[in-house]
């Protein structure tokens, strides 16, 4: 029983269902919740569970339409998504007398459940990626071509009215039964409504991190940070590992993992080190490895001690016990809350020690994500934690540490289909190491692609193990990969705006930042053959490098798929014909990201750390299709908070005319997080257009700077007021062609090929007047089949609309 700090470690519930959607028969129970989820019970008591779970917390939906047939000896339940049938009998479940359908043509045999069987499902997440290189096996998920999935529930603890948890029966069955089909977004959604939604993040989490195993002093970390200022890669994180707190202890005292004393000699003045990085726009987490409890070396060991009545006299140590009330409550009060009075802003759960405590089925990861996460939201501020993942409902404690992977590109490989199939099970918001923690060989292109996909996934934290050699300082890897990965890391911080406002969605929507291809497109084939291919958000598709350039080409593949309609690359403005899959080629210098036909995205024009709502902002629009997008802001940290929204939009041709109109709409809502001036570039891409376009601002027209660069024109507008709204016309638009021969030329010079090789094709592709006899040119060459392939590329990107 919690007897102190009830109010903070209470967690808003509505656990009970309604009477009308329940179906009661002796000691079973069928709560129809959704006409898509039904929960069956068992409880030889038929005392049946009203009260919220580690898993669940809300069972109220609304009842839906449903038939129930029963007689003397079965139960059906009919709903528009899901058939059960239950033959009576007394004992318990079996695979006998249960079985639900989901209703769909899914499949020609697999889409009926019977209890006990494991359904096959898409996969979900994992605990920890602690020592893996490569791939791991994952926990099943909730979303299934099959058009079913389950949660079962029966092994779950009770969470208490006081905020505190206890053990069920362990005869009971408890399980959710969800037939959405390939509704996958609606899984999701109901999947929130059951266990939570995911909190909103802070705006400082969005940036990039800078963390490494390695005991830094305070000048040296104050040193390193303003080269990385004066070399304009910016940070929003400072990850201190477990060398903040003293380590090296007498060996009675254990191993020095655990501590809670500051290092003076590495750190003399705690409070005005964690105020300086505040100051230079940095927020701090500090590592903690807990298990070890309190040694009688620590500052706070005498008053918690004797908080405790431990025996003080005998220097006894005060051992973890997280699933004692009074060990909780005086664990936050003594070796957490000082250290956040001066400064430190979340913590890191570094919990590596098992899944066991006192009490039989409580695992101490999932108890100190809850309640550290409950703890650090006592304020008015939006809590955060950085730990592991510990099973579903997962999502209310974010951010996730993954752990500890191989420095290898077999570990960077399964990284991008972790994260996006994580989203199967709502959890959105994985951090990785960035470039790998174990071993490995320094390998600069590896570690250029990691961080990319780094910028383009939920968290980016570059990290690295112990040792002199494992720094991820960007400069360390030669003068090519420093200036490529502080264009991607600035670009990470330029993006801020964008991933704010999906950090809005995900708590709003459930609509998470990384999703798979298949839930956008459940019917097409293609759409679960890519899985390391995923949305990022709602303008934009990723499908990251991680594997090395092949030798002569200077190029890297990956293979992509991109769906039915036009896309343009994020990076060079080249236009895609979707509806099909082709092996995309990048050098190490961008990867494959593209906008939707009408994209819409905003960001930051700064560089620097912090992530302040920006003054200066650039937004990339992308031809082919009409396009919207609503940016949301607010003051980034507090809890229960209003936002401004800022819609924009763009309509390809107005009303049939081939005139394109984009706008940007006043503000509305909470400004006053907003600044008072802001000054936008708009960069259109791919747009070709006869007359210079024009701007107008409050309805008045305004003299404005236009730069034209390739596929790109950017429009500089000058500062106004943050309520202004703007309004900009072309006149003549179309989309603009490829310059196929342009770009092939710039491939070949840059290739390592004989020049008579690169003669022969340039002169084939310079004298064939379209792409398909330009491909027949080439396929007389019998050039190297890799090669091919990526002039095909070029050649084939829209076929029929080039320059």
């Amino acid at each position: 029983m919690v007897t102190k700090r009830k109010e903070i470690f209470k967690t808003e519930v509505e656990p009970v269902a309604p009477k009308e959607s329940q179906v009661i028969w002796g000691n079973y129970r069928f709560s129809v919740l959704t006409s898509a989820m039904i929960r069956v019970e068992y409880d030889p008591s038929a005392d049946f569970e009203d009260a919220a779970t580690q898993t669940v917390l809300n069972r109220n939906f609304e009842t839906p339409e449903y038939k129930l047939k029963e007689t003397d000896d079965y139960i059906e339940i009919i709903t528009s998504h899901v058939h059960l049938n239950f033959h009576k009998e007394r004992g318990g479940f079996t695979k006998n007398n249960l079985r639900i359908e989901a209703l769909g043509n899914y499949s020609l045999y697999h889409s009926s459940w019977y209890f006990g069987d494991k359904p096959d499902t898409l996969k979900g997440t994992a605990r920890t990626l602690d020592f893996s290189d490569g791939q791991i096996e994952l926990e099943e998920g909730l979303m299934s071509k099959n058009g079913f999935s389950i949660i079962d529930d029966s092994n779950s603890m009770r969470l208490t009215e006081d905020g505190w948890v206890e053990k069920r029966p362990g005869d009971v069955i408890d399980i959710y039964f969800l037939g959405y089909g390939r509704d996958y977004l609606g899984t999701l959604r109901d999947y929130h409504h059951l266990t939570g939604h995911t909190p909103m993040l802070p705006r400082y989490a969005l940036g990039n991190w800078w963390s490494r195993y390695y005991a830094y002093s305070e000048s040296g970390y104050k040193k390193l940070v303003r080269k990385f200022e004066e070399k304009q890669i910016p940070f929003s994180v400072a990850v201190l590992d477990m060398d903040w707190h003293i380590t090296d202890i007498p060996p009675e005292y254990g191993s020095g993992w655990t501590g809670y004393t500051w290092n003076k000699e590495l750190f003399p003045e705690p409070e005005e080190f964690l105020n300086w990085l505040h100051k230079h726009g940095m927020r701090t987490t500090l590592n903690l490895h807990p298990a070890n409890g309190v040694q009688p070396f620590e500052e706070m060991y005498e008053p918690m001690a004797n908080e405790l009545n431990v025996d003080v006299e005998n220097n006894e140590p005060i051992s973890f016990d997280i699933a004692d009330t009074e060990f909780l409550n005086a664990y936050f009060e003594y070796l957490h809350h000082p250290h956040e009075e001066i400064g430190v802003d979340f913590w890191w759960i570094d919990w590596q020690q098992g899944s066991v405590t006192k009490v039989e089925g409580l695992d101490p990861l999932w108890m100190l994500n809850h309640y550290h996460f409950l703890d650090h939201g006592r304020g008015n501020d939006r809590p955060l934690i950085f730990s592991r993942y510990a099973g579903l409902g997962s999502h209310r404690y974010p951010i996730g540490f993954s752990g500890d992977t191989a420095s290898t590109w077999d570990a960077l490989n399964f990284q991008p289909y972790f994260t996006a199939t994580a989203s199967n099970v709502g959890y959105n918001w994985w951090s990785h190491d960035i470039g790998g923690h174990l071993g490995g060989v320094k390998d600069s292109e590896l570690f250029i692609r990691w961080v990319q996909f780094g910028v383009f996934s939920p968290i980016n934290r570059l990290h690295s193990q112990d040792g002199e050699f494992s720094g991820k300082e960007p400069w360390r890897y030669g003068m090519k990969a420093e200036r490529i990965v502080t264009e991607f890391m600035q670009l990470r911080h330029k993006l801020i705006p964008y991933l704010y406002t999906m950090n809005v969605l995900t708590n709003k929507d459930n609509f998470p930042l990384i999703r798979p291809m298949y839930y956008h497109h459940p019917w097409e084939n293609e759409a679960y053959e890519v899985p390391n291919q995923y949305y990022f958000g709602t303008q934009l598709l990723v499908a990251p490098i991680t594997s090395p350039i092949k030798g002569d080409l200077r190029l890297a593949r990956v293979k992509t798929w991109l769906p039915e309609g036009m896309w343009i690359d994020f990076f060079n403005g080249r236009v895609y014909e979707g509806g099909r899959v082709l092996d995309v080629y990048r050098p190490s210098s961008t990867m494959p990201v593209f906008a939707k036909a009408g994209g819409i995205v905003p960001m930051d024009q700064r560089c620097e750390n912090g992530t302040d709502n920006p003054e200066n902002m650039d937004v990339k629009i992308f031809a082919g299709a009409d396009g919207s997008f609503s940016m949301y802001e607010d003051d980034g940290f507090a809890k229960n908070t209003e936002y401004g929204t800022t819609k924009m939009s763009l309509k390809w041709h107005e009303k049939d005319t081939d005139w394109s109109i984009f706008q940007i709409q006043q503000p509305e809502g909470h400004l006053d997080c907003l600044p008072e001036k802001r000054q936008f570039n708009l960069t259109f891409v791919g747009f070709s257009y006869d007359d210079e376009p024009e701007v107008f601002v409050k309805d008045q027209k305004v003299d404005v700077n236009v730069m034209k660069k390739g596929r790109f024109t950017t429009i500089e507008i000058p500062e106004q007021d943050i309520d202004a709204w703007y309004f900009v016309r072309f006149k003549g638009v179309s989309a603009k062609k490829n310059d196929m021969l342009g770009e092939v030329f710039s491939f070949l010079d840059r290739a390592q090929l004989s020049t008579n090789l690169k003669e022969k094709i340039y002169t084939t592709v310079r004298k064939s007047r379209n792409s398909a006899r330009v491909i027949s040119g080439l396929l007389a060459l019998d050039i190297d089949p890799d090669l091919l392939e990526a002039l095909s590329e070029l050649i084939w990107a829209n076929p029929g609309d080039t320059d």
